[in-house]
C-alpha cells in the first residue's frame, strides 16, 4: 500500500502521493452514503476521470505515474447533494 484515507465526500478528497516516476498504480475509491463524486487525476493522462456512486461499491481505476517531476494530483469531489463517507487506497501494481 502506497497511501489511503477517509474523507468527507463534502471535502472531497485532495492529495498528492508519492509515486515512482512510470510506475503502475491501482486506486480503489468507495463512497458510502447517498449521492456520488467523481475521481479527477492532474495530470489528465494518468487516469480517467470516473464516476464514485455512494452505494458502497467500490471503484478501481488504473493510474501511471507521470514520467515528469510534476506530482500527481489525485482529487475526488462531491457531486451537488452528495453526503457521506469517502475512502480510497493506492496500491503499486507489481510487474
Amino acid at each position: 500500500m502506497v497511501e489511503s484515507g477517509v474523507e468527507r465526500v463534502s471535502d472531497g478528497i485532495h492529495t498528492r502521493p508519492t509515486l515512482s516516476p512510470g510506475a503502475s498504480y491501482k486506486l480503489i475509491v468507495v463512497c458510502a452514503g447517498t449521492g456520488a463524486a467523481e475521481i479527477e487525476f492532474t495530470p489528465a493522462d494518468a487516469g480517467p476521470k470516473s464516476p464514485v456512486p455512494c452505494d458502497q461499491s467500490a471503484v478501481v481505476e488504473r493510474l501511471l505515474a507521470p514520467r515528469t517531476k510534476e506530482p500527481l494530483r489525485l482529487g475526488v469531489r462531491a457531486e451537488p447533494g452528495a453526503t457521506g463517507m469517502v475512502a480510497w487506497q493506492i496500491n503499486k501494481v507489481a510487474r
